[in-house]
């Protein structure tokens, strides 16, 4: 360790030193101008394919957006069968999902085609889509791991289901969306007749949640599963 300390004082404090390494390193790049090339080629095709590739999928994106209008106003008309196939003109979800896949519009498809899903009662293909959505914003993540905690209840499966709503609640919490959460994470939990567990989601919201909507439920609830009540 001593020596490498001595050798970098050397380089700071003796020009002459400095100067050696600076011409070294100069006949290097002088006999070595393949190598030179090869390395700024290779920088320039990375850095070029970047911009490229960013270019391109801003312009997908772009025209996923526009073939996914039709899609959301037969999604939000009940027309569900044309909102995840398309009408024979118009892109649905899924032909958005499997054509515009890098996207940020098929990203979004998933969620809708995953909703979709869920209100025809096909459960396992409303978990598939929606599991493969995510963002990174406080309403809309956090509403898709509800809906899976939604789409287990439907079967009955109320472990998997407390464990969806508790990833919702905890998902960037906040008072406005977390206590709703936690309201389904407790019934889960009853169903499951493990009252401790519901106990626990019903206090966080009246003590983390006060002023909430949910605050005088989530007392009602609770002392409902008191032992001496």
């Amino acid at each position: 360790m001593a020596k490498k300390e001595e050798h970098k004082h050397e380089l700071l404090e003796n020009p002459e030193a400095l100067k050696e390494k600076l011409e070294g390193a100069e006949n290097w790049l002088e006999q070595n101008p393949k190598i030179v090339v090869g390395i700024a080629a290779a920088i320039l095709i990375i850095v070029g394919g970047y911009f490229a590739f960013n270019y391109y999928k801003n312009n997908q994106n772009d025209l996923a957006q526009k073939e996914m209008f039709q899609a959301v106003y037969y999604f939000e008309a009940d027309s569900l069968d044309k909102a995840l196939n398309g009408d024979g003109n118009n892109l649905g979800f899924l032909q958005i999902i499997d054509e515009f896949g890098i996207t940020d519009a098929a990203n979004l498809a998933n969620y809708y085609a995953g909703v979709t899903y869920l209100k025809q009662g096909k459960f396992e293909l409303a978990r598939l889509y929606l599991e493969d959505f995510s963002a990174n914003d406080l309403l809309v993540q956090a509403r898709a791991y509800s809906l899976v905690g939604d789409s287990y209840m439907e079967e009955q499966k109320y472990d998997d289901a407390a464990k969806y709503y508790s990833k919702a609640a905890n998902h960037k919490p906040n008072k406005y969306f977390s206590p709703s959460y936690l309201m389904k994470e407790a019934l889960a939990y009853e169903k499951l007749n493990q009252p401790d567990k519901a106990r626990e989601a019903y206090d966080k919201i009246i003590n983390e949640y006060w002023d909430s909507s949910e605050y005088q439920n989530a007392r009602k609830y609770k002392a409902r599963l008191e032992p001496n009540s």
